[in-house]
């Protein structure tokens, strides 16, 4: 499958129009993103303290629920490149289809690479790697199935960068300071819409924590990062208010794909997969209407949609699918 969403230079240069012209639906981010805060000015001129980066790590741990040790990175994709360094190479099996940069990164990193599709089949693996929820079809495993395999394996990375969507699946609960065979990590940017920030979190016991502390170096994120998502991350109020409005809007988006012919395959709450049974004919009318969705080489027939972000973005997607269903 295609790597990650966001792409929307390659819209442009092969069909032409400016950035203002086209809708971007190829990622997965909350298009109604946290109000920024005031940022402090020496957040722009001084490097972050260690107490401000462990006031950040303490105020994630709080909002995962999490007793083990939380490590701030420039991103959940910082951290899916650096994890795999965290062992010696060996065999590594991931859970597929999924987002194709675990396995980019791990081949990298001298792993061999076995792509599975069961679930049963990620155990006696030397690092077992699943998205949960996964990306693009949004299965999800629970934390007691997922802490059973950690036993059975040497590490389990389990990829929650959706996980605000659906905080019941999320295994950040189960992982302690001595923790060795179990490790999370976790996007801010994609649910609070700020993935300009380039902040994410890997949640791990203490010996891998320590590991990944000295591979992402002293300043592993920048001083308006740490601002914001301070006061984000303890904004209880907004973290349940932005999840009952993407709730709606992923149902709205369910209907409208339902009503054009389009069947769902599963998604989060930040983005839908839908099979189609004309996929040219939808791109064609989709790209008439500049509009930038994810396509998959290894499952043609799919398409996945991130959320409008406003109205007049709603009813041009409405137009551009009721004409392909016409």
């Amino acid at each position: 499958m295609s790597d990650h969403g966001g792409n929307l230079d390659l819209a442009i240069r092969l069909y032409g129009g400016s950035h203002d012209d086209w809708i971007d639906l190829s990622t997965g981010i909350n298009p109604h993103p946290y109000p920024l805060p005031g940022i402090p000015e020496k957040s722009w001129s001084c490097l972050p303290t260690r107490e401000e980066i462990d006031n950040l790590e303490k105020t994630a741990s709080r909002a995962y629920c999490t007793s083990g040790c939380t490590i701030a990175i420039s991103g959940a994709q910082s951290a899916i490149q650096i994890v795999p360094r965290l062992r010696k190479p060996g065999v590594v099996n991931i859970l597929s289809p999924t987002y194709a940069e675990h396995t980019a990164a791990f081949k990298m990193a001298g792993w061999q690479v076995q792509q599975v599709s069961e679930f049963e089949k990620l155990a006696d693996s030397d690092v077992a790697v699943v998205v949960n929820p996964n990306n693009p079809d949004g299965r999800g495993y629970q934390p007691n199935e997922l802490l059973e395999l950690s036993s059975h394996v040497g590490l389990l990375v389990v990829d929650e960068s959706f996980c605000d969507l659906a905080p019941e699946l999320s295994v950040a609960s189960l992982i302690t300071r001595e923790s060795k065979s179990l490790l999370v990590e976790r996007s801010f940017g994609k649910f609070y819409g700020l993935a300009g920030l380039r902040l994410g979190f890997v949640i791990a016991g203490e010996l891998d924590a320590d590991s990944l502390r000295r591979l992402a170096g002293p300043w592993p994120v920048s001083g308006p990062s740490i601002a914001v998502a301070t006061t984000a991350l303890a904004d209880c109020g907004w973290r349940k208010n932005a999840l009952q409005r993407l709730r709606h809007d992923s149902g709205q988006l369910d209907r409208l794909a339902n009503q054009c012919g389009l069947r769902l395959v599963g998604g989060t709450h930040l983005f839908r997969t839908y099979v189609t049974g004309d996929v040219e004919m939808l791109k064609e009318r989709l790209v008439q209407h500049r509009i930038w969705t994810r396509w998959f080489a290894d499952y043609p027939d799919w398409i996945r949609l991130g959320l409008p972000s406003k109205t007049e973005h709603w009813d041009r997607l409405e137009r551009a699918l009721t004409l392909f269903h016409e």
